[in-house]
Order: C-alpha cells, then structure tokens, then sequence
C-alpha cells in the first residue's frame, strides 16, 4: 500500500537513462505517480494524476517545459514546479520563475540539491540552484534596464508553432497536433518571421535552437 503521507510526484524527461536515475533517487521519499517524455504529456497528466509537485526537463519533444508551465498556470493549475536541466544560462532561469517555476536545479548538481528544491517547493519556497542564483537575481534587480528576451516577442502559441516547425512537422501535422488549420499554422509561421525579423525556415529554427526549444 502507498504512504499517503509521502508527496506525490509527476516526472518529465525525455531522456531514458535520465528519468530512470532520478526515479531511483525520488522513489525513497516520494510517491511516483507517472513518467512522461514530452510537455504535452506533462500537461495531460498534471490534469489526470493531480500530484503535490512536478519535477521536469525544460527542452522536450512537443511542447518545452516551460511552455507546459504556462499552460497549466493558464488553466488554473497551481501545482509546484521545479525544474532540471542542462542550461544553465541565466535567460532560462528567468524564463522559467517569470512562467511561475517554484526551482530551477542544474543537472550536473548534487542529487540532493534536487531533493532540496523539491521540499523547499512543496512548502512555497523557491529554490535556484546555486551556480546561476546569482546571476538570476542580478537579473531581477535590473528590472527592465536588462535585455529584452527575444522569445517574449512572441505568443505561447506561436512558440508551439515555432518548436514544432523546428522538430521538422509539417503545417498539415502541426495543425493536426493543435487542433487549427494548415492556414492557421502559414499565419502563425509568418508573423513569427515579420516578428522576429527573418525570411526563411531555416532562420526560423534557428531562432528556435538558439533559444533552446529544441535540441540540436
């Protein structure tokens, strides 16, 4: 029978031998409700297994992290956040507390820093990891003297547009995946470009493994 009383947790990795390492870490103190691979998955579980706290990889298969962030944020969902990864760039962390994340852990970290961040999210406490907290909050201090971040320029739906145009879909899949027309998909692809100010796909992606939608 399960421990009640043990946090429930969701995991997002699209990285085998990733998710498999942190389920034998987290399973001593949390109760592993489900592993998924892609941030569309994240959200469809978020809404179907309701845990305490997610632990997830920003950079994944169909919808990144952080895009999955915004869209449970959107739909109401308050659920914990802490995310694990490899950026260690300061644009990521701030993208990902400005979208609402409760930790922002390095994947070459400490096991347990992991473990910290989790308990310190699930009390309402915020955790960066120490590498980059400086950085980050040097950031935040700046305030809006500091670099526009060019992936605000655009909607979250253009970003799903743009991450899905940079995996190699189609329009006709990407409509497929999002529920919108094929000419749905041509508007949001060209106002990406007026927006950004380029003129092929191939600066469109890019644009899009640059800002670490996709893995390259």
């Amino acid at each position: 029978m399960t421990d009640a009383r043990r946090p429930r947790l969701l995991l997002a990795d699209d990285h085998l031998l990733v998710a498999e390492a942190l389920k034998s870490l987290l399973e001593a103190e949390f109760d592993l409700v489900g592993v998924v691979e892609d941030g569309r998955a994240l959200v469809e579980a978020a809404a179907k297994l309701r845990p305490d706290v997610i632990v997830a990889d920003i950079t994944m298969p169909h919808l990144n992290g952080i895009e999955a962030l915004v869209q449970l944020r959107q739909g109401g969902d308050k659920v914990p956040v802490v995310f694990l990864t490899m950026h260690r760039d300061v644009t990521f962390a701030r993208r990902a507390l400005e979208a609402g994340a409760a930790g922002f852990v390095l994947k070459h970290s400490a096991a347990d820093e992991l473990v910290t961040a989790i308990r310190a999210a699930l009390k309402g406490e915020t955790y960066i990891s120490p590498q980059v907290a400086g950085e980050v909050l040097a950031a935040i201090r700046k305030g809006p003297d500091q670099p526009a971040d060019p992936i605000a320029s655009l909607t979250p739906r253009q970003r799903e547009v743009l991450q899905l145009l940079a995996e190699g879909r189609s329009a006709k899949e990407i409509a497929s995946s999002l529920g919108i027309s094929a000419r749905t998909v041509e508007f949001h692809k060209y106002q990406m470009m007026e927006t950004l100010c380029v003129h092929t796909n191939a600066e469109l992606v890019h644009f899009a493994i640059k800002q670490g939608l996709v893995e390259f």
